[in-house]
């Protein structure tokens, strides 16, 4: 039973798009439980050099972008923005939030016109302290990201990156990665129950492996109910190669019939 269940799982990560490939050129490969380098300063939208131990005082949620993206970037920070005035946790009090920009020609000058626009959609009062934007060198920037496992690639003016949202405790150990899932609104969506989840765990310090790639799979959301439901198609595809699966394995370890017993 045990090898059976291993085989399903391996089956949802899989399709799911889990990866530990160590190599990816543009991608996530999740550090769970390891370290960021918080003695590393940045600039913040006020020209101020700060350190990042100085910001990460509680639960951190961390986001690589770049201000002048004209991709996933904004979509992502919106929906931040949204979840921040949802969520009945509070900015500055419960956790803190940190952008940091990709593009070390960016200047305050960008992360403090970025910082006026989402601060601006946030439906509840906050301190403005509570979320920065930082710019940096690239040799700085590279560090973070590295020790993030947040690989991208320059192309032009512009990057190739993926988006999520890292959550770190106020001693730098990565705890959690939140990847948004589509929304209608602004093509990201984050429920309020994991956002607030994550930051629980991460204020306590526990390490939480992303499942939410194969839930995501398993379940679609229903901006109706405001909740996760069923995805019977996918399930049924997942049950016909687990099948598939047993059966391998069942011809595999099948008992061979001793013929010498019937002569």
């Amino acid at each position: 039973m045990k090898l059976f269940l291993t085989i399903f799982l391996m089956i949802l990560l899989s399709l799911s798009g889990h990866s530990n490939n160590k190599s990816i050129e543009v991608g996530i490969d999740e550090q769970l439980g390891k370290y960021l380098p918080l003695d590393k300063t940045f600039i913040d939208e006020d020209g101020k050099p700060v350190i990042l131990k100085d910001l990460f005082t509680k639960p951190t949620i961390l986001s690589f972008v770049y201000y002048n993206c004209p991709g996933i970037c904004s979509p992502l920070l919106m929906e931040l923005s949204d979840i921040i005035g949802k969520s009945d946790l509070v900015a500055g009090v419960d956790y803190n939030v940190v952008s940091i920009s990709m593009d070390q020609l960016e200047t305050s000058k960008d992360a403090a016109e970025r910082k006026a626009t989402f601060y601006k959609a946030i439906n509840k009062n906050i301190p403005p302290e509570s979320w920065k934007f930082l710019t940096g060198d690239s040799a700085t920037i590279k560090e973070v990201t590295d020790a993030a496992g947040f690989y991208f690639k320059r192309q032009g003016k512009e990057f190739l990156h993926t988006g999520a949202f890292i959550f770190v405790d106020n001693k730098g150990k990565i705890c959690r990665y939140l990847f948004p899932s589509f929304s209608e609104r602004s093509g990201f969506g984050i429920l309020p129950f994991d956002f607030k989840m994550a930051v629980t765990e991460t204020a306590e310090g526990n390490v939480t492996p992303t499942i939410a790639k194969v839930l995501q799979f398993c379940f679609s959301y229903s901006p109706e109910g405001q909740t996760y439901v069923l995805n019977f198609t996918r399930i049924f595809g997942i049950g016909i190669l687990f099948l598939i699966g047993v059966f391998v394995v069942f011809l595999k370890f099948k008992p061979k019939k001793d013929d010498t017993k019937t002569r």
